[in-house]
């Protein structure tokens, strides 16, 4: 028996409509049309409390992104590309996974992990891409063979660059209605 899958989509700026959070919507746009439900947390409703380990006081901004974590079947995370790599805002909201870590799916363990990047020149696009690989291995998720850079500079490719967005879509949502298929 099969269920919809749920993919959580996290990521964007603390600026509502940045083209992170334009380009997660997308992608979460794409998932819902191949038939998964979706849970966006854009950046202004990312937590502003800094993660700490030692104080487990968590505010309902907080508590909603680990909730969504442990309830998805894959995550979309969008960051823009500051000083060459993840935002602190998302770096952030990611380290609220450690939540996770004694769940029965530690961290974001056996989940497919989209990623889209975006920045205002090519510099930043490659190194915060490969940064956010590596939280999603340590996270125990599995990243998506694409991952979509999105170049702000470049004013009329902007749709076209947008598109990449769909293409992390489809791979996580592949990912994630194989999962639940299984028996």
């Amino acid at each position: 028996m099969s269920r919809q899958p749920l993919i959580v989509g996290l990521g964007g700026t603390a600026r509502a409509a940045s083209t992170s959070e334009r380009a997660l919507r997308r992608a979460l746009d794409e998932t819902e049309r191949l038939g998964c439900a979706t849970r966006m947390i854009g950046g202004p409703h990312l937590p502003a409390d800094f993660y700490s380990v030692e104080n487990m006081a968590r505010s309902p901004e907080a508590r909603a992104l680990v909730a969504a974590l442990q309830a998805a079947d894959g995550v979309i995370i969008a960051s823009p590309g500051y000083h060459g790599s993840v935002s602190g805002l998302v770096k952030n909201a990611l380290d609220y996974a450690e939540d996770l870590r004694n769940d029965v799916r530690p961290y974001l363990e056996g989940r497919a992990i989209g990623l889209i990047v975006t920045a205002d020149g090519p510099q930043a696009l490659g190194s915060t891409l490969a940064a956010l690989r590596a939280i999603a291995h340590a996270l125990r998720g599995w990243p998506t063979p694409y991952g979509a850079l999105i170049n702000t500079s470049v004013r009329g490719a902007g749709p076209d660059q947008m598109q990449s967005a769909e293409i992390v879509a489809r791979q996580v949502a592949e990912f994630a209605l194989r999962a639940v298929r299984q028996p």
